[in-house]
């Protein structure tokens, strides 16, 4: 089976990542590098059986993972100066930091460790307003730093908007006095103050899931991947599926499900899955442009999907004050309706195009279940202990240490020394460029916190909307999406959830469906034209035209984007979230698996254009979830059926 080498492969992640590649650091500094980076891992695992003061936490891990991005990610002004002159770039292999690089490692450092070396006095000063110059001077270069670092690792986007934000917070006064938006303006004391000496700037809700939930996850999904569990999620995809055309699809789908819960990337997983894949759908005879749409949604459904969600999930967590594990509830019945509506498309394009089975190399399921199947068991445990009370930092850390332990149980992914400090330093060394965009969001979170920004905003989208929650609520979603365009999920999630939430709960909407509203768009929003990041990364593998590839992946996932009004748009909603009597809970379900059904005929499966668009009435009808609009729903659903029927039997064979 022809495969993307394991270096294209990583290009392919960065640039759908949004993210720049790594340096490939080489000799000593590399050994440096991913020693410094295991230390961070270790440190951050501790930490959770000894916990210190979060603040404190937040600024220790900061101080490491900082000065490695500007060590691990170049600046890009060499390759823009040589693309302003037509010169080709040459190969990126052994790098070294420049001075620059070094410098700024340096200082990212010293901001850093100087309020570690007195934390009471340095908060005293803040909370009372009574700043020193080094404060005021640590301040501002953490703020310049943060910035760069982002610019870096995400691009420039989240940079500019950031900055954009520090404008506002210190020349709001200017603004004219009518403006919702003006304020009284804040010095660059006060300014300060809020980002560097609290928790409602650098050192937040974003910074806190960084060095805690984020990081522990990635390295338990480091820890899986060596130990082999990636490889058997892929043979055991392909094994579970041999006999039929839909088969190879339905393959790629459960693949991307099950290697999401090891790297919980959208993107990533689209480019490790496409990378096998797609040989295997090629030779079914897909055509490029409907492989690729499979392979990015399959992929992107790994941050909706249980039980490793993408990093805005954990940040939920920590904004409603639940568990982990609630989030995870929350998730699942939209992650079901979201794969049925996959498998659904998947069955009516194999026979459209006519694909058909493959034989693929693979052992029984049986047997590899009997022989492997011990890989699910940590995931299983996660669940497993915080059902029990544990705390999700614990549940991860336990269940690393299982995955480990399992290991020993296959020869060939056996985790020795050397495996283990790759894995603990791959953990963290792939949190740098999330840990960026956390710490940086947190300048506009501080600043609009502290102006008032959001709260206004707020009101100024009710406004516009003229207090109508079905038009609010698609003004949201068409806002998370653009905002989603130029900056990474988190971001994206972060700064919605500041300035959008607020809006649909001034009208009604619970904090949960607010929040979780804003997650799934957040996510959709790299399956979305023009840019859908994880529909490019895909095309790149099947060298299908990307804006085909686009268009095949939004059809494959439209009922992903539908669903999420479901719960915010009716009482009823919460049943998606897996709130309510079971009862409900499972009926409403069914109902909106009848509602993906009639939006999977809308979209592909009805032939007619007539029929089509009665079914598309009939799904968004049944999403209502309300008695009344359930009923229309049923019968308009009937009426595309019968359409369709009439005009088969009129249709000469």
């Amino acid at each position: 089976m022809t495969e993307v080498s394991g270096e294209r492969t990583a290009e392919l992640v960065s640039a759908a990542e949004g993210e720049r590649p790594a340096r490939q650091l080489s000799g000593p500094l590399r050994l440096m590098v991913w020693t410094v980076g295991g230390l961070l891992s270790a440190y951050s695992i501790v930490v959770v059986f000894q916990p210190i003061e979060p603040v404190q936490h937040r600024m220790t891990f900061l101080a490491v993972a900082l000065p490695l991005v500007f060590l691990c990610y170049r600046s890009g002004l060499t390759s823009l100066v040589r693309r302003v002159r037509g010169q080709e770039a040459p190969e990126q292999r052994g790098e070294r930091p420049s001075a620059l690089d070094w410098v700024l490692a340096a200082l990212a450092l010293g901001v850093l460790l100087y309020p570690l070396l007195d934390m009471d006095a340095f908060r005293d000063r803040g909370s009372s307003s009574s700043l020193n110059a080094w404060d005021v001077l640590g301040g501002v270069g953490l703020t310049a730093l943060l910035l760069e670092a982002v610019r870096r690792t995400v691009g420039g986007a989240l940079s500019i908007i950031c900055g954009i934000f520090l404008v506002y917070a210190y020349f709001g006064n200017y603004l004219p006095i009518s403006w919702p938006i003006s304020h009284r303006g804040f010095d660059l004391d006060q300014i300060v103050s809020q980002l560097y000496t609290g928790t409602e700037g650098f050192f937040g809700v974003p910074m806190q899931v960084a060095a805690s939930y984020i990081v522990l996850f990635t390295i338990y999904g480091a820890v899986l991947d060596y130990s082999g569990a990636s490889k058997f999620f892929i043979d055991l995809s392909f094994a579970a599926f041999r006999n039929s055309r839909a088969a190879p699809g339905r393959t790629v789908t459960t693949a991307g499900f099950l290697l999401g819960t090891v790297s919980g990337s959208g993107t990533a997983t689209t480019v490790s899955l496409g990378s096998v894949a797609w040989p295997v759908l090629k030779r079914a005879g897909y055509p490029r442009e409907p492989a690729g749409g499979i392979l990015a949604a399959s992929g992107i459904g790994a941050i909706l999907s249980p039980p490793t969600l993408g990093a805005a999930a954990f940040i939920i967590a920590e904004q409603l004050q639940v568990s982990y594990l609630q989030v995870l509830m929350y998730a699942i019945i939209p992650t079901l309706l979201y794969y049925l509506g996959i498998f659904l498309a998947i069955e009516i394009d194999s026979r459209r195009f006519g694909t058909h089975a493959v034989d693929v190399n693979a052992p029984k399921a049986g047997r590899l279940l009997l022989r492997f199947g011990y890989h699910f068991s940590s995931l299983i445990l996660i669940v497993v202990l915080m059902a029990l009370d544990r705390s999700a930092f614990q549940s991860v850390v336990i269940a690393t240490a299982v995955a480990f332990a399992l290991s020993f149980l296959d020869p060939e992914h056996r985790m020795g020394p050397k495996r283990i400090a790759q894995a603990l330093a791959k953990g963290s060394l792939d949190v740098l460029p999330v840990t960026a965009v956390c710490a940086a969001a947190g300048i506009i979170v501080g600043v609009i916190t502290q102006t008032g920004l959001g709260l206004n905003l707020s009101s100024i989208i009710v406004d516009v909307a003229a207090g109508n929650l079905i038009l609010t609520t698609v003004m949201a979603g068409l806002a998370v999406m653009l905002l989603g365009l130029a900056v990474p999920v988190t971001a994206s999630y972060i700064i919605a959830a500041v300035i959008i939430a607020p809006a649909l709960m001034t009208l009604g909407v619970t904090r949960p469906e607010a929040y979780m509203f804003i997650f799934y768009y957040a996510v959709l929003s790299e399956v979305s034209p023009p840019t859908a990041l994880s529909a490019v990364a895909a095309s790149a593998i099947t060298g299908g035209n990307s804006y085909k590839t686009m268009m095949m992946t939004w059809r494959y996932t439209l009922p992903a984007f539908l669903v999420p009004f479901a719960f915010v748009l009716t009482p009823n909603g919460q049943a998606l979230l897996g709130q309510g009597p079971i009862g409900t809970v499972l009926a409403l379900s069914a109902v909106s698996a009848v509602a993906v059904v009639a939006l999977a005929m809308a979209t592909g499966g009805f032939t007619g254009v007539p029929e089509r668009v009665i079914a598309a009435v009939a799904g968004v009808l049944l999403l209502f979830l309300e008695p009344v609009p359930i009923v229309a729903g049923f019968a308009v659903l009937a009426v595309a059926t019968a359409v369709h029927v009439i005009r088969r039997r009129r249709t000469p064979a």
